[in-house]
C-alpha cells in the first residue's frame, strides 16, 4: 500500500520540479538588454540596513548614487525602484520593504503621479515578475494589471512565456540559476556623456490635476511612513524630460505643506547642485550619468544628516565597514571598466554589470 502511494507523490514531484525548470528557463532573464527588469529582486539579496530607502522610478535608480552617499556621509542607502514605477507599485514595495527594515527616511519621487491608472504590461512585468511572492506582490498585481492581463500569469508566469522557447538565448542557459548584478543598492551606473539638446515643446494638458488615485497611494505612503517612525521626503529629479509643469510643481509643494513634509524640486536646484547637462548626462537630459549623480548625492547627503539627524554609520561597526568597503570597490571597478571601454569603443559595451 505504501510503495503504491510513493510512486504517484513521486511522480507528482518530479512533474514539479519539471514545471518549475521550464517556467524558470522561458522567464526573461534580463542579462543581455533591459537590464532594469533584474533591480527588484537584486534588494532580497542585500543585508537589511539602510538609514535611508528610496522608492520610485528611473528618476531615482539613475540619478541618485548610494555608493557616494556612503563615501562621502556615511549614510547606508537603498533605491528600491523600476521602471515607471507606478505610485501604488511603490507604495506595495514599500511595504514589503518595511517587513524587512525600518529605514528613518523614505524618499519617494514625484515624477510618478503623472500616471492615474495602470499603464503597461510591459512596465508591469519588469516590476512585479521580480518581487518574491507575498500579500504586496498579489496587491501590486491587482492594482497594476491592464486589460487583456490574466492575474494568474503573474503567480504562474510559464502560463504567459510558455511560447518564448522560440526566443531562447545563451543568456538564458547561462543564467538558468542566477544572473549578474546589474546596480549599486539599485544604482544603475553609466559613465558615458550625451549632452542635452533642444527638448520637444511640451504639450498642453487638458487638465493638469493630478488624478484620485495617484494622491489615495501618496496618501498611503504618507501614513504607512508615519506609522513605521520613518520621514517622508518628496523629490523631483533633475531630470530635464518627461516636462514637470509648473502646476504639478505647485500641487507638490501644497501637498507637502498639508502633510507637514518636505519637498525639493532638485531639477530648479540644478545651478546649486552644480549641474551640467552638456557633461553629466548619458541620454540627452533624460537621466544622469554617474558623474551627475554623484554631484547630487553630494548634494542630497548634508541634507539629510542635518534636515534628519541622521548619522553619519562610518567606523561605527566592522563589518558594516567591510561590506561597503567591497562595494565600494565594484562600484569603482565598474566605472573604470566603462571608461575603458568607451575610450576604446566610443561606447559601453559589456560594462553594464554591477559585479
Amino acid at each position: 500500500m505504501v510503495r503504491r502511494m510513493v510512486l504517484p507523490v513521486a511522480a507528482a514531484a518530479a512533474f514539479i520540479l519539471l514545471l518549475a525548470a521550464v517556467q524558470r528557463l522561458l522567464m526573461p532573464k534580463y542579462m543581455d538588454g533591459v537590464y532594469e527588469g533584474r533591480l527588484v529582486a537584486e534588494y532580497y539579496s542585500e543585508e537589511k540596513f539602510h538609514d535611508v530607502i528610496f522608492i520610485g522610478d528611473c528618476e531615482l535608480y539613475e540619478n541618485v548614487s548610494p555608493a557616494a552617499l556612503w563615501e562621502g556621509f556615511g549614510i547606508p542607502s537603498y533605491i528600491r525602484g523600476s521602471a515607471q514605477q507606478l505610485v501604488w507599485q511603490s507604495y506595495y514595495l514599500l511595504e514589503e520593504t518595511l517587513q524587512y527594515e525600518t529605514p528613518g527616511v523614505v524618499v519617494f519621487s514625484v515624477l510618478a503621479m503623472m500616471y492615474d491608472t495602470p499603464q503597461s504590461e510591459a512596465y508591469n512585468r519588469l516590476h512585479a515578475d521580480g518581487m518574491r511572492l507575498s500579500p504586496q506582490k498579489l496587491k501590486t498585481v491587482g492594482a497594476s494589471m491592464t486589460e487583456g492581463e490574466a492575474w494568474i500569469t503573474y503567480l504562474l508566469p510559464l502560463l504567459r512565456y510558455h511560447d518564448r522557447w522560440r526566443e531562447l538565448s545563451r543568456a538564458d542557459l547561462a543564467y538558468f540559476w542566477g544572473g549578474r548584478r546589474v546596480s549599486h543598492n539599485g544604482f544603475m551606473v553609466r559613465a558615458d556623456v550625451r549632452p542635452a539638446g533642444p527638448m520637444p515643446v511640451p504639450p498642453k494638458l487638458p487638465d493638469y490635476r493630478f488624478g484620485e488615485n495617484a494622491y489615495a497611494y501618496l496618501d498611503k505612503i504618507a501614513d504607512l511612513c508615519e506609522q513605521n517612525g520613518a520621514v517622508l521626503l518628496l523629490v523631483k529629479a533633475p531630470s530635464l524630460y518627461p516636462h514637470w509643469y509648473e502646476p504639478w510643481d505647485g500641487q507638490m509643494a501644497e501637498y507637502a505643506a498639508a502633510r507637514g513634509l518636505e519637498y525639493l524640486n532638485l531639477l530648479a536646484l540644478s545651478d546649486e547642485i552644480g549641474l551640467d547637462f552638456q557633461t553629466d548626462t548619458y541620454n540627452g537630459g533624460l537621466h544622469l550619468n554617474v558623474w551627475g549623480a554623484e554631484k547630487l548625492s553630494a548634494y542630497l547627503g548634508p541634507f539629510l544628516r542635518e534636515r534628519y539627524a541622521l548619522p553619519d554609520r562610518r567606523g561605527e561597526d566592522a563589518a558594516l565597514d567591510a561590506r561597503w568597503a567591497a562595494k565600494l570597490a565594484a562600484y569603482q571597478a565598474q566605472k573604470d571598466a566603462q571608461r575603458r571601454e568607451i575610450e576604446e569603443h566610443g561606447k559601453i559595451v559589456t560594462a553594464f554589470f554591477a559585479d
